[in-house]
């Protein structure tokens, strides 16, 4: 009998256009062959279609979550048992379970690590130094762990190069806008069944993931609040129709309120105190501690679960809040992740960076790299060409007109 998890992997394999043009390439290359990839990303089924396009072009894979809520157990058993991966991940995980698989993923010295959120590359940093010398370097999946990285760098701790596959135009215009955008609402539906239309929702950070997020709200007829720290980002929120107010202000309102940021302590618990009554609070950055998790649990004089996969917390003073997931991701934890497609173009970002990496490692320093240009501009036209889609070329005139400055108009 076919299990969930294959016909999961079968689905998003079949619904991945990019990644199987790729791979036709890479069973016939074998650009992998030899190598050793490690990764530490949300076990699920497009995750498991990027990490057999590795193993299809010769890597040895190992792989663990990057969040303990995150993976489908039903993946993770379809890959070890139909495809004989090692998978060390389960939903639920504890911490003490989420680092010990991190290092079992590690125990097979990898020559490429593929992170999302940077633990993994912190822990080779840290504990397994004996892990760098053979380690070309590695891909960073996530905003999170690009900022992690990049201090890492600046602090002279980075040993190894690594790829802000974020950054790439193919990734953050499409994964972390329309991808974040579509998966959170997805997550919030699933957790609460409660209608978004009319509802005020605050959106904590307007970079392209709390684009997506406001957008999409608003789109479902949400009145839109976003709540930023930087300027430039404010104004664009306001000039792009949503207003814009200090969180601590926002949250007397906000029936809904997302947090997309990156960044710790983002809702603290005494703004909570003076929040709309029974506000419905989620997050979609990496780690759950942008939301006061700790103190939610700590200071609570009541804690109660009131569905699957939302927890009401009454506090100190009386009021009523509620958090979806223990404020994890939301559209992980309690949806099904970015929509397919949108994951096919991300991990055929990190394929075609992960093959660069493998084959100039050792021109490389011991940096970040943003991911080269050429890569961008061959995801976006095999994209294209799937959907087909014809775009124009410049002609040979206009090419010596724009890199002329004697040209006349």
């Amino acid at each position: 009998m076919v299990s969930n998890g294959f016909l999961r992997l079968s689905w998003a394999r079949d619904h991945m256009p990019v990644s199987a043009q790729i791979r036709k390439r890479f069973e016939k290359e074998k650009p992998f062959k030899g190598l050793n990839v490690s990764m530490a990303l949300h076990v699920e089924a497009k995750t498991g279609v990027f990490a057999l396009l590795l193993k299809e072009g010769g890597a040895n894979i190992t792989m663990s979550s990057c969040n303990p809520l995150s993976s489908d157990d039903a993946v993770v058993e379809s890959l070890k048992s139909d495809y004989g991966m090692k998978v060390f991940a389960k939903k639920g995980e504890t911490e003490e379970e989420y680092y010990e698989y991190l290092h079992r993923t590690l125990d097979t010295p990898p020559d490429i690590i593929i992170d999302d959120g940077g633990d993994l590359t912190k822990l080779v940093l840290e504990e397994r130094k004996d892990l760098i010398q053979r380690l070309r370097g590695g891909n960073e999946e996530t905003t999170t762990g690009v900022v992690r990285l990049k201090a890492m760098e600046k602090d002279g701790a980075m040993k190894f190069p690594m790829f802000d596959v974020n950054d790439a135009q193919m990734k953050h215009f499409f994964d972390n806008r329309y991808g974040t955008g579509q998966s959170t609402l997805d997550g919030i539906m699933n957790a609460t069944n409660l209608l978004i239309a009319g509802s005020n929702v605050t959106v904590a950070g307007y970079g392209f993931c709390g684009k997506g997020v406001a957008m999409r709200m608003k789109g479902l007829g949400a009145n839109v609040t976003v709540t930023e720290i930087d300027p430039v980002k404010a104004v664009e929120a306001l000039m792009d129709g949503f207003q814009v107010k200090p969180m601590s202000q926002a949250l007397k309102e906000s029936d809904f309120v997302v947090t997309v940021t990156g960044m710790k302590g983002v809702i603290k618990y005494e703004d909570l105190l003076t929040a709309k009554p029974g506000v419905v609070l989620s997050n979609s950055g990496h780690f759950n501690n942008e939301i006061c998790f700790t103190d939610l649990e700590k200071r609570s004089i009541k804690k109660e679960k009131v569905r699957d996969l939302v927890t009401a917390y009454r506090l100190e003073n009386g009021n009523l809040v509620n958090l979806i997931a223990d404020g994890r991701l939301v559209n992980l934890a309690a949806g099904q992740g970015h929509p397919v497609e949108i994951m096919d173009m991300s991990f055929a970002i990190q394929a075609l960076t992960a093959e660069y990496l493998a084959k100039n490692y050792d021109h490389l320093e011991n940096i970040v790299y943003p991911v080269p240009p050429e890569i961008d501009s061959e995801v976006a036209r095999i994209k294209l060409r799937a959907m087909n889609i014809s775009i124009d070329n410049l002609s040979e005139e206009q090419v010596r007109y724009a890199d002329s400055w004697q040209e006349g108009t």
